[in-house]
């Protein structure tokens, strides 16, 4: 009952938020949603698969330039965006193939040179418009329908969360999902105890890569621009620090700790805005902030933020007497 209430108030104030918010709030608000839909796909990878991926924004960049280029030459946006997760998971399907036979740190370095290798063929390629990227490309619409205002975006945005969030707990919740837990405590065991390991993750690979693509589909909807600059190498760590602010392999954890970076970083942007401040300290503020946080999360609160607060809230309630007529 209380998760029912809990999820009904959080509905509410997501619907609601859109048509109060100024502009520049809502600019925040989208920002916010399109992270952690990214972000529930990394907590996903990272805490059932194990895998660390530091390529996550190259899938993103994907999603956007997909959409982008149909949607510059003629096809329906709609059609864009359903085409954006599909062109990044079977970009993933083929990356990951061989790239998935690494393991830890070695992992992370490939996919991090999968991004920046992207990013250089974006920035000399014709089609993709080069450094300067792809420019005016249309609204977002469906039929006649098409979104003029911000708030549009927004209702989009997190109603694309929604659906990474139902999947991710389907996924989840599945017999694979226990599979994947099980992969997650030790691969060795899991496949000796008949779990297809690779192929589990190739697709939490796959899937993970999807969140991002259809992230990165309404992304380039919502600005009308791409370019190799709008997916900087940062943006991939700023995934996986949210991911382990937030808590991973907790559906809601990422939801919290994108929230909780990206305000963070709204807050350090005002600061480097000051007078006075050099004009590279909005990049070094954040690089500073993103070492320190982990460094602390990972001292004091391993688990996570949510998993930290829920874990404090079952003590609390088990310590609490019950009254007895």
């Amino acid at each position: 009952m209380i998760r029912l209430v809990a999820g009904l108030l959080i509905a509410a104030v997501t619907l609601a938020l859109p048509a109060v918010l100024d502009d520049s709030a809502l600019a925040v608000y989208i920002l916010l949603g399109l992270a952690a839909m990214v972000t529930v796909g990394v907590s996903l990878l990272m805490g059932y698969a194990g895998q660390v991926s530091l390529g996550q924004g190259a899938f993103y960049a994907i999603g956007a330039y997909t959409a982008a280029l149909l949607a510059l030459n003629g096809v329906p946006p709609l059609a864009g965006l359903v085409a954006a997760p599909v062109v990044a998971a079977l970009s993933a399907l083929v990356i990951g193939t061989p790239l998935l036979r690494l393991r830890g740190h070695h992992l992370a370095f490939a996919t991090l040179a999968m991004q920046l290798i992207l990013l250089s063929l974006a920035g000399q390629l014709e089609f993709t418009g080069g450094d300067i990227g792809l420019q005016a490309i249309p609204q977002f619409s469906i039929g006649s329908f098409e979104a003029a205002g911000a708030a549009t975006y927004a209702y989009l945005t997190w109603a694309g969360l929604a659906l990474v969030m139902l999947v991710t707990r389907n996924v989840i919740t599945s017999r694979p999902g226990r599979a994947l837990r099980a992969l997650a405590t030790s691969e060795t065991a899991a496949a000796s105890s008949g779990i297809p390991v690779g192929r589990y993750k190739l697709v939490v690979f796959a899937l993970s890569a999807a969140f991002a693509g259809l992230a990165g589909g309404i992304y380039c909807f919502y600005t009308g621009y791409v370019a190799p600059g709008s997916f900087p190498v940062l943006i991939s760590i700023q995934y996986i620090v949210m991911a382990v602010v937030g808590g991973l392999g907790t559906i809601w954890g990422a939801v919290v700790g994108a929230s909780a970076i990206t305000l963070l970083l709204q807050a350090l942007n005002t600061l480097s805005a000051l007078p006075g401040m050099p004009t590279y300290a909005p990049s070094v503020l954040s690089y500073a902030v993103y070492a320190l946080v982990l460094i602390v999360v990972v001292l004091f609160l391993p688990q996570g933020l949510l998993p930290a607060v829920t874990d404090r809230l079952s003590r609390k309630r088990r310590s609490t007497p019950v009254e007895t007529r």
